[in-house]
């Protein structure tokens, strides 16, 4: 857990768009939600879709990255990504996700990182399991009524 406490915390703006943050999606399991994220990631970065699938699922098998408290932050190094890439997404029902604490889930950061390791992968993971673990925003993430309302959360 070393890599949450890094310095100076990450802008949150510089890999999440208001573009990419969604509301109320739909997913009936964890595989399919993840598959349409990288999809829709893949379309975004002009990436191979199966690149980006196949190194979350791969990370996933290590592990879940439900990281408790109805939270999951899948991530993944991505050959061919030069910047670090996020997707916020709220569930309209929660799923499985196989998180550590048994709990479903319905906030997801879909998070790509550049394959050469660097220190502001490093922030950028960092900053994102902050947000995630704070009570206050995980408030304002699950009331907000729309998805400028989720970036604004997310993001302030």
């Amino acid at each position: 857990m070393s890599w949450f406490a890094t310095e100076a915390p990450m802008d949150i703006k510089e890999f999440l768009a208001p573009s990419d943050t969604l509301i109320d999606v739909r997913a009936s399991d964890k595989t399919r939600l993840l598959q349409e994220l990288t999809r829709r990631a893949a379309t975004i970065l002009d990436l191979p879709a199966e690149r980006i699938s196949t190194e979350i699922l791969k990370r996933e098998e290590l592990g879940s990255t439900g990281t408790g408290g109805g939270v999951a932050l899948p991530h993944a190094r991505i050959q061919g990504l030069n910047r670090s890439f996020g997707i916020l997404a709220r569930l309209n029902k929660p799923i499985d996700f196989e998180a550590i604490d048994g709990r479903r889930v319905d906030l997801v950061f879909l998070l790509l990182l550049p394959a050469n390791p660097a220190e502001d992968q490093l922030k950028a993971l960092a900053s994102v399991a902050r947000k995630l673990r704070d009570a206050a925003c995980l408030c304002d993430l699950r009331s907000a009524s729309s998805s400028a309302g989720l970036y604004h959360a997310m993001t302030t």
